[in-house]
């Protein structure tokens, strides 16, 4: 609950500097939340998973998303449902490889985006979207949180959303 709350006063300050930076966009990017055991290719989340996607939508709740995009897969879909129906905003779906199409959508964005991926696209998004930090994302974690302000410099926030 703690880390939540820091969360918070971390992202209205985020938001706040934007207000003042003509209101740059800022994308909060995620890998999906942890997923089944079981399902194959596209697995449901987990209730743990589960769990993190309401979670997230609670973070979220006052952070202004006017987009959500997700990939094909279930487990993106499920993570970005808690937040899509808090927003009332329906996802966008953007193929999981499609770098290209996701970096566009995201610079021609007229408001902040919740991004929802996977821990092997991410590092390339993030690239690509001009950060030169590096990004790495191990199998087993699924508590990163990047937040990018979207702006000539863009700008990286690596958070880390509870567990």
């Amino acid at each position: 609950m703690m880390i939540a709350k820091r969360f918070l006063v971390v992202a209205t300050l985020l938001l706040s500097a934007c207000g003042a930076a003509e209101a740059s966009p800022i994308v909060f990017l995620v890998r999906h939340a942890e997923k089944a055991a079981t399902g194959g290719n596209d697995p449901d989340l987990s209730i743990a998973g589960q769990e993190r996607a309401e979670s997230l939508a609670r973070m979220l709740k006052d952070a202004e998303i006017t987009a959500i995009f997700t990939t094909e897969f279930k487990r993106t879909r499920e993570t970005a449902a808690p937040t899509a129906k808090a927003t009332k905003i329906s996802p966008t779906v953007v193929p999981a490889n499609d770098i290209p199409a996701m970096v566009e959508k995201l610079r021609s964005l007229k408001g902040n985006a919740l991004v929802v991926a996977h821990g092997n696209t991410i590092p390339d998004l993030v690239k690509a979207l001009g950060i030169e930090t590096p990004i790495t994302i191990p199998d087993d974690d699924y508590s990163e949180l990047l937040v990018i302000i979207i702006a000539e410099k863009p700008q990286l926030l690596r958070l880390h959303y509870p567990n």
